[in-house]
């Protein structure tokens, strides 16, 4: 607890004086010291790096940046939990190291530091804190968060003023550890992987939690549910094969911890957005072990997985940490050097908050730069992964406060040689102000489109006021990213993701049901562009059912058809509903578990089969995967062009028919016209189609363009056919007048 003086400096309202470094009154007796040799070792690489010296000593170099600490305590823990700390001595260029020999791969550690607390100037050292190394490759145990764990006396009285007065209380017995790992892979690890290197414009990704996937997976054996083993286990793979997706995109997995306000309420954090291991396979997701078991075990999946053809993408947070704002725990960084690696107010007191999550990285620091790219490189070649996803990436972007393209961060990954080469996606956004950056990040990136989310959502349930947004969204959004050398493959296309409705919702319900969060149904969002067709939630109407179905089908099949990359909530393709939960960030049991026992219900494997057809057909078909945009010119003398709209009258959009009301669209893509060539030099060819989308709730006439657009059609996808018996096959001549059914997407191949 805070000493009288401090206290008293504190209700005087200014900040605590300098206190003298606290141990608990377990500091080690010279004797003990003298029993831990340690050697000047390296400042590089930082974190614990095991390797054996050319003496034929084997021990670890530890290297902790701290700009502003006085002293430095390298902690060891036995297996029994006994503490024996270590001081590191050597300081260069602000890292403090040290060579522990005798030091093994399994052994856990964490760091004290040693500085001046002086909140008010942003200054939070606590030597009564246990620190995680933000460079541990591993990390044992799991954070729960009683008072201890505080640098600041959390139940202060007067909690205006609580987070100015220290705690001294020790924190170690509360916090996981570190582990020293052997950084090196086993020969025989990576030598049959091959990476994919699917190209972007040939990809489709599927967004999916480790956990999530494979809890409830009744092929994976019960031990490994839940894991990165059950991930790579043969039952699981044949999902993702069957379906034909190219990417997992996982959902993070770096070391994360729970927040003090779900631990109250008997939650847990689910989603993983609050990161405190960068370097850190989750260590709940390993069956293997958590004292450095869990790397092998991430190896081993990414190589199952890239066996089978199948990308590694990982959904990665360093725009914030788990250390939250002024009134956080003390965990790591903010020990470490609070005013060297987050983003302060002019009151240093407060933290810069861009990111809804009380606290932002100052990633303009170099040290935090080089943590973050030192990261990456790291789960590239040393972990095997494809690429990323920047949560919230605007934040990243801020050099000072406005957010800046040709930023630090930016700007150190366009010239990376590794980090240049791998997939990396922007979530284009954040909290603070300017932040929304849909269609601003440089070549080099792809970004999640949230406007081709809102037009397909607001196109399905009769909410566009016109066809213009539509046009654009389908197309790969020119309007957006053909600037600067872009691709149409820059708009990551979705409809649903983690955060929000899963398909079935968004057809089954009109209001957010989150009540299961404890928050009093405030969390969320409002603007879930959603329609129930009839009835919130559940119901026995067998044709509410079935035009929840059909949606669904409408929705995937958009998706799909779409020029862009499409990314698939993982299963959507099953039917899997939240049940109305827009915000299932807490929710790690059968709200968020995709539900495997779907699949034997025919409608929903239906489903699932026509979601594996219409990524077949896209894989077949590079006209619906293009690598350049359409120019809508023609490039014959006969006038054909590669991109042409169309109205139900068979006759093409003029001005006024973008403006005007429309629920019905005619989408005509030449294979003749497909800009670029193939390996060899071919040019690429290939057949031309012909998309209706139908929105309305009646059935519509519908003209099919006779020449020189095409001479007969046949029917490929009809997302009607389950109710009127059709299936696809059946052709029509060019000028023919044929009948959309309410709310439907065909697809006609030209013959």
């Amino acid at each position: 607890m805070a000493s009288a003086p401090e206290q008293e400096a504190v209700q005087e309202g200014r900040g605590p004086s300098r206190p003298a470094a606290v141990l608990n009154g377990s500091r080690r007796t010279a004797a003990e010291a003298a029993q831990t040799p340690v050697w000047p070792g390296a400042p590089m690489p930082l974190g614990a790096r095991f390797r054996v010296g050319p003496d034929g000593v084997a021990g670890t170099n530890f290297a902790l940046w701290s700009g502003g600490a006085e002293a430095v305590e390298l902690c060891l823990f036995s297996a029994e939990g006994a503490e024996t700390r270590v001081p590191l001595t050597e300081l260069t260029h602000e890292i403090w190291h040290g060579f522990v020999p005798g030091v093994l791969p399994g052994q856990r550690y964490g760091y004290r530091v040693h500085g001046r607390w002086d909140p008010w100037t942003g200054a939070r050292w606590n030597p009564a804190k246990l620190l995680l190394d933000p460079y541990a490759r591993a990390v044992d145990g799991d954070f729960g968060l009683p008072p201890e764990v505080y640098g600041h006396v959390r139940d202060w009285p007067q909690q205006h003023i609580a987070d100015t007065v220290r705690d001294d209380r020790d924190s170690a017995p509360y916090v996981p550890k570190g582990v020293v790992v052997h950084d090196d892979a086993p020969d025989d690890e990576w030598i049959d992987d091959r990476r994919p290197k699917t190209p972007w414009a040939d990809s489709v990704i599927y967004e999916l939690h480790v956990r999530g996937f494979t809890r409830t997976h009744p092929g994976i054996p019960e031990e490994l549910r839940g894991t990165y083993a059950g991930l790579a286990h043969p039952a699981a793979v044949e999902h993702l094969v069957k379906l034909g997706v190219t990417a997992v995109e996982l959902l993070p997995v770096h070391q994360f911890a729970h927040e003090d306000h779900l631990l109250r309420r008997d939650l847990r954090n689910f989603w993983g957005y609050n990161s405190i291991g960068y370097f850190a396979p989750h260590a709940a997701y390993a069956a293997s072990g958590t004292t450095g078991q869990q790397v092998g075990e991430f190896r081993r999946m990414v190589r199952a997985l890239h066996a089978a053809g199948i990308e590694v993408i990982l959904d990665v947070v360093y725009n914030h940490t788990a250390e939250a704002g002024e009134l956080g725990p003390m965990l790591s960084m903010r020990g470490i050097d609070n005013r060297g690696y987050y983003r302060l107010q002019h009151d240093a007191r407060r933290y810069a908050d861009y990111t809804g999550c009380g606290n932002t990285l100052h990633v303009v620091q170099p040290h935090v730069l080089r943590l973050i790219t030192d990261s990456l490189r790291y789960w590239v070649t040393e972990m095997g992964v494809d690429g990323f996803r920047f949560d919230l990436a605007a934040a990243l972007a801020r050099s000072m406060h406005d957010v800046d393209m040709l930023s630090p961060f930016l700007a150190v990954i366009a010239q990376d040689p590794v980090l240049r080469r791998v997939k990396l996606i922007a979530e284009p956004w954040d909290v603070g102000s300017g932040g929304y950056q849909v269609g601003a990040f440089p070549p080099l990136w792809t970004e999640w489109n949230d406007r081709y989310r809102n037009a397909v959502r607001d196109y399905w349930r009769g909410a566009l006021p016109d066809v213009r947004d539509l046009g654009y969204r389908l197309s790969g959004s020119s309007d957006l990213y053909a600037w600067g050398g872009r691709r149409p493959y820059a708009s990551v296309n979705f409809i649903t993701a983690h955060d929000g409705f899963t398909l079935r919702d968004l057809v089954s319900y009109e209001r957010k049901h989150n009540e299961a969060n404890g928050e009093g149904n405030r969390d969320g969002t409002d603007d879930n562009r959603s329609w129930n067709c009839g009835a919130e939630g559940e119901t026995d109407d067998e044709n509410i059912r079935s035009l929840r179905r059909r949606q669904l089908r409408n929705l995937l099949t958009t998706l799909l058809l779409s020029t862009g990359v499409p990314m698939l909530l993982a299963g959507d393709e099953l039917g899997r509903t939240q049940g109305g939960n827009n915000n299932a960030y807490c929710q790690d049991n059968e709200i968020s578990w995709v539900d495997w026992g779907l699949l034997e219900d025919p409608g929903w494997r239906a489903l699932f089969d026509l979601t594996s057809r219409l990524i077949a057909l896209r894989h077949a078909h590079p006209v619906l995967r293009r690598r350049a945009f359409f120019s809508g010119r023609a490039h014959s003398a006969d006038g054909l062009r590669d991109l042409a709209w169309f109205t139900d009258r068979g006759t093409e959009m003029t001005e006024g028919d973008w403006y005007a009301p429309a629920a019905t669209l005619g989408m005509y893509l030449s294979g003749r016209d497909i800009p670029g060539r193939d390996a060899r030099g071919a040019p690429v060819v290939d057949e031309s189609f012909l998309a209706v989308l139908h929105a309305g709730g009646s059935p519509v006439s519908f003209v099919l363009p006779g020449p020189p657009w095409a001479e007969r059609y046949e029917v490929v996808v009809d997302t009607s056919w389950e109710e009127q018996g059709e299936a696809p096959g059946v052709e029509h001549p060019a000028g023919t007048e044929i009948t959309v059914p309410g709310r439907a997407v065909l697809l006609l191949r030209v013959v």
